[in-house]
């Protein structure tokens, strides 16, 4: 058994305004960018973060990578944790060329984006297979349905329900989001009912559309069912998907937006949103859901509540560090063969 690691894969933020030009540009693959687009972009990271304009993304990913690695070393797993990011510094790239260069063999590779996407996970895929030369990697495909990843979520969100309930005099619902992403990505999924309480808008398959279709609506709705399930006294929860980008087409739906307008013409006056497919705070959470959402919702005379992003949560750390065992397993197991260097996986909970 070779040198060993974990390599955690995440999405990247800059860490100040003026370098949003260059980022939007990793974000895109270089493809043009409206400058009004970058200027709004611009605007929303100067309204958050301690100091203004500073995403604490990056910071945050570094310490759940600390934590992981301390997890590990307690439970008599002393490796090294790496973390790579696909769309800023450290990228992605550079950390696998210096993996290589501290000597690792073989690494359990874990994307912080829990519900699989070909616009997320399949992107940070081919990042780390690019630099991973001989390097034999254990690449974890989604791991939506973890049950210590619903029950820190659940954790958090217990509190602020709770909270929320008491303050208005009675139980209130709850809005799960995960991140939009462009329609065409998962064009091939085949056409699904909405129930009364969990609606998303499926796309049915296209000609020629790709055969296997994007398993990320499905995987972002079942960890807010998981979490949901754990959290009694919610008296109706609802999806809804966050974040459309500006890139030209549709994207997936329904918006939180169009949520609360259906919320509020139902005389519901307050509610916890609760993002499920993100793991610390960043400018999606801090800006979107504590400013623009927020104001929305108070528009509408509801008040919008959400608790607070896991971060450093122990539960996290705990399903991170389970992960990475089950990956070393996996490559331990697969060790007699040495032509198929790379092993996904996409474990069941």
């Amino acid at each position: 058994m070779g040198k060993r690691a974990v390599l955690l894969l995440a999405h990247g933020t800059p860490g100040t305004v003026d370098e949003i030009p260059e980022y939007l540009r990793n974000v895109v693959s270089g493809r043009p960018m409206p400058q009004q687009v970058v200027e709004e972009i611009q605007h929303r990271y100067s309204l958050i973060g301690e100091p203004k304009g500073h995403s604490p993304l990056t910071e945050l990913t570094l310490q759940q990578g600390e934590l992981l690695q301390a997890e590990l070393a307690q439970a008599g797993c002393d490796v090294p944790v790496y973390v790579g990011m696909r769309n800023w510094r450290p990228y992605i790239a550079d950390v696998v060329k210096q993996m290589r260069a501290d000597g690792v063999e073989e690494a359990a590779v874990i994307c912080l984006a829990p519900q699989n996407s070909r616009t997320s996970v399949g992107l940070y895929k081919r990042a780390a297979q690019a630099e991973a030369a001989g390097m034999r990697l254990d690449f974890l495909e989604g791991w939506a349905e973890e049950p210590l990843l619903a029950e820190a979520f659940a954790e958090r969100l217990r509190i602020t329900h709770s909270q929320l309930s008491k303050e208005v005099g009675q139980p209130v619902p709850v809005i799960f989001t995960a991140h939009s992403v462009p329609l065409r990505t998962v064009e091939a999924a085949a056409a699904a009912p909405e129930t009364s309480e969990q609606k998303i808008h499926w796309p049915t398959a296209q000609p020629g559309a790709a055969a296997t279709p994007d398993p990320y609506p499905v995987e972002a709705k079942r960890t807010a069912q998981m979490v949901a399930e754990r959290v009694p006294g919610i008296p109706a929860w609802h999806f809804a998907f966050q974040s459309q980008g500006a890139s030209g087409g549709p994207w997936i739906g329904p918006s939180v937006e169009a949520t609360l307008d259906e919320l509020a013409a139902g005389g519901v006056k307050a509610v916890v949103l609760q993002p499920i497919g993100f793991l610390c705070d960043h400018v999606e959470i801090l800006y979107d859901i504590d400013i623009a959402f927020r104001a929305y919702a108070a528009n509408l005379g509801i008040r919008l509540e959400r608790p607070a992003s896991l971060n450093d949560s122990p539960l996290l750390t705990q399903a991170l560090a389970k992960l990475a065992q089950q990956g070393f397993a996996r490559l331990a197991a697969a060790s007699a063969l040495p032509r198929n260097p790379i092993h996904s996986e996409q474990p069941k909970g």
